[in-house]
C-alpha cells in the first residue's frame, strides 16, 4: 500500500526518505500530511524548543509525594490535596 517516498527537507534543502514504514505510522496516527523536515532538523528543532512540540513551551511540574509508595514525584499538574497523586509508576501500576 505505502512505497518509499523522497521528500525535500524545507529547513535545509536536503532529501531524505519518507519510508514506507513511516508512512504507515501516520497514517495510524491520523497525520495526513508528509513530514516538511529531514530528521536531524526535527530533532534540532526539537532540541532547540525544550519540549517534545515546536513553540509549545514545556509544561510546568510540580512536587508531590505518591499516595501508594511514598516516593518524591512530580506530576503536570497542582495538587489539590482533595485526591491521591501517584508517581508514575504507582498510576501505571493502578490503570492496570
Amino acid at each position: 500500500m505505502f512505497s518509499d517516498k523522497t521528500l525535500t527537507c524545507r529547513e535545509c534543502g536536503a532529501e531524505f526518505v519518507f519510508t514506507a514504514s513511516e508512512q504507515e505510522f501516520f497514517a495510524e496516527k491520523g497525520f495526513t500530511n508528509d513530514p516538511g523536515r529531514c530528521p536531524a532538523c526535527r530533532a534540532a528543532r526539537k532540541r532547540q524548543s525544550g519540549s517534545g512540540s515546536a513553540g509549545r513551551p514545556q509544561r510546568e511540574m510540580y512536587d508531590a509525594i505518591c499516595a501508594e509508595c511514598g516516593a518524591k514525584t512530580q506530576v503536570p499538574f497542582r495538587p489539590s490535596g482533595d485526591r491521591p497523586v501517584y508517581c508514575r509508576d504507582c498510576f501505571y501500576k493502578r490503570k492496570g
